[in-house]
């Protein structure tokens, strides 16, 4: 994300980068791709299964 979004530009405030890597993430990030770091389970399995976890303590 660095080398591909973020390193290309500057943003006036803090908060206006928050919302541009979020659209980019919505839009250009492959949340459905399982990844090997998180026991190769899709980002978006990963936090619905953190989530659980966190609800149940």
């Amino acid at each position: 994300m660095k080398s591909e979004f973020y390193n290309r530009y500057t943003w006036p405030t803090k908060a206006a980068a928050r919302l541009a890597v979020g659209d980019w993430i919505e839009r250009v990030y492959n949340r459905r791709r399982r990844h090997s770091k998180i026991g190769m389970i899709s980002p978006v399995e990963f936090e619905d299964r953190h989530n659980q976890t966190a609800q149940a303590a």
